[in-house]
C-alpha cells in the first residue's frame, strides 16, 4: 500500500466515528425537539451534514485509491447511513490498514532477504 492510499484510508477512518456521533446526537435532538422546547436540530443538522459530506468525499477517495470492489465500497457507504455504522466502519478500516501495513512490511523483508 502506498502512502496516498494509507492516507485516504486514515482520513476516512478518522471522520467515520465523529460522523456516527453526530448522527446519534441529531437523532437525540430530533426527539427533544418534538418532546420539549429544546431545538438544537438546525445546529446539529449542519454539523452532521458537514461531517457526512466529508465522509462521502473521503469514501470516494479511499474507494479509488484502495481499489475496493463494489461490494466493499457499498458496505462502507451503507455503514455511513446507519446510526451506529460509523463505529463499525472505523473498526473495519483500522483492521484493513493494520493488515496492509503488515503485508507491506512482509514484502519489504522479503525484498531484503532476496537481495
Amino acid at each position: 500500500m502506498d502512502l496516498k492510499t494509507a492516507s485516504a484510508l486514515r482520513r476516512l477512518r478518522l471522520v467515520s466515528a465523529p460522523e456516527a456521533v453526530s448522527f446519534l446526537l441529531l437523532l437525540v435532538c430530533s426527539v427533544l425537539k418534538r418532546t420539549t422546547d429544546f431545538n438544537a436540530v438546525p445546529v446539529m443538522g449542519m454539523i452532521h451534514g458537514v461531517l457526512f459530506i466529508l465522509y462521502v468525499i473521503f469514501w470516494v477517495d479511499a474507494w479509488n485509491r484502495a481499489k475496493w470492489s463494489f461490494g466493499t465500497a457499498a458496505l462502507y457507504f451503507v455503514l455511513s447511513v446507519l446510526p451506529t455504522g460509523g463505529f463499525f466502519a472505523e473498526r473495519k478500516l483500522r483492521r484493513e490498514a493494520e493488515s496492509a501495513v503488515i503485508a507491506s512490511r512482509a514484502r519489504q523483508e522479503q525484498a531484503v532477504k532476496t537481495s
